[in-house]
């Protein structure tokens, strides 16, 4: 018969996989409503957040292969992630440079109502992960801290679509809003490596 501890494993590990799942599925539709969004009205900071809905979906796919994993194993994969979460920034900040060759300033009203929707999307995944961000280390660490960095970044998107359209007409509001996003992706990525690094000389002991 099993022992208590691996029921307990097995469950934990069924609900992390339904979680990933869950989760790279709603960042994945996501993605596509963000993406086209942010081309149509010269967003950088939804293109910076739409990139990190790809990156997301990946993250979770990634996980969903490596639950079974050795310690060893999912801890190498933590580091992988820790480089797939820079993905967005480089991309975010590569947007906000050509911002300068080409400054139009995005229509406030998709650019609110689009964050809007990612923010909705973003707190139901971070609400899901945070239910597991215990399990299997660094994985889901980065899953979460991604979804609950995104959240914090859409909150911004919206306050910059309100700033663009009552305050201050200007391409600056979303150029900073996708700066920002860039380095929240960036921080995380730091801690994701720093927990995986940890991980890796525990399991080699």
């Amino acid at each position: 018969m099993m022992g208590a501890d691996e029921l307990t494993n097995d469950a934990a590990t069924t609900a992390v996989r339904r979680t990933v799942i869950a989760v790279a599925l709603l960042n994945l539709g996501y993605f596509g409503i963000e993406f086209a969004v942010a081309l149509a009205i010269g967003s950088v900071s939804l293109f910076a957040d739409s990139v990190d809905f790809l990156e997301d979906a990946s993250v979770n796919l990634l996980i969903l292969v490596a639950l079974r994993w050795s310690a060893l194993a999912r801890a190498r994969l933590g580091m992988v992630l820790a480089a797939v979460l820079l993905v967005p920034a480089f991309a975010g900040l590569w947007t906000a440079g050509q911002k300068f060759f080409t400054p139009i300033v995005p229509a406030p009203l998709p650019l609110t109502i689009t964050g809007l929707g990612a923010l909705v999307v973003n707190l139901s995944c971070a609400l899901m992960l945070a239910r597991v961000r215990h399990h299997h280390g660094s994985l889901t660490r980065a899953a979460f801290l991604s979804a609950r960095n995104d959240a914090f970044a859409n909150i911004a998107i919206i306050a910059a679509g309100l700033v663009t359209a009552s305050l201050w007409h200007s391409i600056w509001p979303d150029l900073i809003v996708g700066v920002g996003i860039a380095c929240l992706n960036a921080d995380a990525a730091h801690e994701v490596w720093e927990a995986a690094h940890e991980e890796h000389k525990a399991a080699k002991a």
